[in-house]
């Protein structure tokens, strides 16, 4: 168990790290990582330095980083004013979309060169994969 555990962590490490890299031409990965947090909805920069796991100052630079490209703005929070709420503009989604677009492109390039039979055995190991997930 602990051979698969290593060694499927380590798979799974190569890949994202490579869809991270290798498909990106305009957005840092950490910038698209902060751009998919604010697809649903509004947050604060601490919220996000929260969820990316990185500190305060370090996300303020990514978001004033982001801001200066018209990607996000801030906003007063309605409850708070003292905390600003960041959201994306309208040139932050289409960012996103076509960050999103080139990364499943990269996939798809690399998956088009196995045999369906193993294109199945990923589809199947992707559902093991949220299953785990869940956990």
């Amino acid at each position: 168990m602990a051979e698969l555990a290593h060694d499927l962590r380590l798979a799974c490490m190569r890949l994202s790290r490579r869809v991270r890299f290798e498909s990106s031409e305009d957005t840092a990965p950490h910038q698209f990582s902060v751009l998919a947090r604010l697809e649903p909805h509004s947050a604060s920069v601490g919220h996000l330095a929260e969820v990316e796991r990185v500190r305060a100052p370090s996300m303020s630079r990514t978001v004033a980083a982001l801001e200066h490209e018209g990607l996000v703005r801030r906003d007063a929070d309605p409850e708070d004013g003292r905390v600003a709420r960041i959201s994306l503009t309208p040139a932050g989604r289409q960012t996103l979309t076509r960050e999103r677009a080139r990364r499943d492109a990269w996939m798809a390039q690399r998956l088009e060169g196995l045999p369906s039979a193993d294109r199945e055995v990923l589809r199947t190991a992707t559902d093991l994969l949220d299953q785990v997930l869940a956990q």
